[in-house]
């Protein structure tokens, strides 16, 4: 079973829930797919045994061979190729911009002149390790590199089928979190009972409920604020699958780099039954409704 956790917004505690979840339970593998800040072996502290390349495939013209017929501009659905007019200075060319190239492959596939190759640029790299019994995986996006879903495409090859996945997905609802939660079997919505927290829940529940992700939430902190969130999930029909208090010592340990159910012991319980919870509700399948 693939389970995501994510949130609409940073700072819910979505790594706190994940680390805690992976900890708590047997034959897990742990994807940190938060490649533009990953945080999780800040608290798990694994032993990296390898890394590899995280690439994205870049076209590279060859201008012997290309009739500057403009094809690859044309069939380009992200403005990355434009084809330049000669100068007093220069002849007509072809320009890649490869911050805006997603890698597709459409320009090399349709060129008439077979004058596009695709070569490797590297993007960012994945590390791999262990924590005990517990495999271990992130990717870190290289700094200035635009568009992390790659990376994250990339971490999420390792997935093992033999194992309970967890998955730390990225804050929001943009790209990269469609990325992390895509094909995953069960997500978790990690949110706080504060207006922001509702607003950005509202979000990541519509997300999922379009992309047919069974899910449930957990309120973090769930006596600050108010209960519009409970609320929310009432109307809406969803389950809340756990309530974690405020704490100032949770706080404390957070910052240290402790994870919770190490700080607080009492909570590996309450997540072993989250995990069976969850795999209750997989059975119902009824994404993220009460029965």
């Amino acid at each position: 079973m693939i389970i995501s956790i994510a949130s609409g917004k940073g700072g819910t505690g979505k790594t706190t829930v994940a680390v805690s979840l992976a900890l708590s339970i047997d034959n897990v593998q742990f994807l940190d797919c938060d490649v533009e800040e990953p945080n999780a072996h800040l608290f798990l502290k694994p032993r990296i045994s390898r890394t590899e390349k995280a690439c994205l495939l870049m076209p590279v013209v060859d201008e012997t061979k290309c009739r500057l017929c403009g094809k690859c501009r044309d069939v380009c659905e992200y403005n990355a190729i434009a084809v330049l007019p000669a100068s007093q200075t220069k002849n007509s060319h072809v320009l890649i911009f490869q911050n805006l190239c997603h890698g597709c492959g459409a320009c090399s596939l349709l060129c008439p002149s077979n004058a596009i190759k695709e070569v490797d640029r590297e993007i960012g790299v994945i590390e791999i390790g262990e924590k005990n019994d517990m495999e271990f995986i992130h990717g870190r996006l290289n700094i200035g590199e635009a568009m992390s879903p790659p990376v994250i495409r990339q971490v999420k090859k390792h997935i093992s089928m033999t194992k309970s996945v967890i998955i730390d997905a990225p804050p929001g609802t943009s790209c990269p979190v469609i990325s992390a939660v895509k094909g995953t079997d069960f997500c978790i919505l990690v949110t706080e009972p504060t207006p922001f927290g509702l607003n950005d829940l509202i979000l990541t529940v519509e997300l999922l409920r379009k992309m047919n992700v069974q899910f449930g939430v957990i309120i973090n902190r769930s006596d600050l604020g108010n209960d519009e969130v409970e609320m929310y999930c009432i109307k809406e029909n969803i389950h809340v699958l756990m309530h974690i208090p405020f704490k100032k010592e949770i706080a404390a340990a957070c910052s240290q780099g402790i994870p919770l159910v190490k700080a607080f012991p009492e909570y590996e319980n309450s997540f072993r039954q989250l995990f069976i919870q969850i795999k209750e509700l997989m059975k119902g399948n009824n994404h993220g409704k009460k029965s």
